[in-house]
């Protein structure tokens, strides 16, 4: 948890020009929420840590959680509570918490597999994490996101020093066998920081609704890879 907090503290310290206007940091306004989902789910050891790249809109930056569908977190994944709001909200973009009537589709399908195949979210946690590579949320004037691989080079090398530090602290504390990113940008990360050791690397189809191939059954593909990889059988 101390991780976590020195990441929001040093990425709300970070600065970022047009096209981007609006930055929101989950980890300062939806503290108490994240804070709670690392309290329930990452006390142990894990077999397995799926890494995102950012938060989405209406996913962890009104929930505090990764993926952060509002359903999915408070009925399935049991955490809810009290969030606050960006310093500065862009109107298209509002944090209403738990009380946001939008769902993040990326999430519901991510959490939705995972609660098909494992039941309850105690099966799923036993073994399994997930987490997100940076903590912000990138939009420009229209609202639209804007994701970190498509910063500048010397924003994106910014952002990515202490999101390094933090990824590798996940790791150390957790110490997964099996590294999967969620899509191709967090793969090459885990790829950059952890290729070569003793850690497995790999990657599964991103879930957003912006992939041709994630609307044709997403949950069906990511399993297949997923068997095929052996992380499950």
């Amino acid at each position: 948890m101390a991780a976590a907090a020195r990441l929001g503290e040093a990425a709300g310290e970070l600065n970022f020009s047009p096209p981007v206007t609006h930055v929101y940091n989950p980890l300062e306004y939806a503290w108490k929420a994240h804070a709670r989902y690392l309290e329930l789910h990452a006390a142990s050891p894990k077999k397995v840590v799926f890494l995102g790249m950012n938060p989405g809109p209406w996913g962890m930056a009104q929930t505090g959680v990764p993926f952060g569908e509002v359903t999915r977190v408070r009925e399935w994944i049991g955490v809810e509570a009290a969030i606050g709001r960006p310093a500065v909200e862009h109107p298209k973009r509002t944090v209403d918490g738990f009380s946001c009537r939008r769902s993040e589709v990326s999430g519901k399908r991510l959490w939705g597999l995972f609660a098909e195949r494992f039941g309850d979210a105690p099966a799923f946690f036993s073994d399994h994490f997930v987490a997100n590579y940076c903590p912000l949320v990138f939009m420009e004037a229209s609202g639209r996101n804007r994701t970190p691989d498509k910063l500048p080079k010397h924003e994106a090398e910014a952002v990515r020093e202490p999101c390094d530090r933090h990824l590798r602290e996940i790791v150390r504390i957790l110490d997964p066998e099996w590294l999967i990113g969620v899509g191709g940008y967090a793969e090459k990360r885990l790829g950059d920081l952890f290729g070569g050791g003793e850690r497995r690397i790999a990657s599964i189809l991103h879930p957003s609704p912006a992939s041709p191939a994630a609307n044709r059954g997403w949950g069906e593909a990511a399993t297949r890879q997923l068997e095929q990889l052996g992380v499950w059988r």
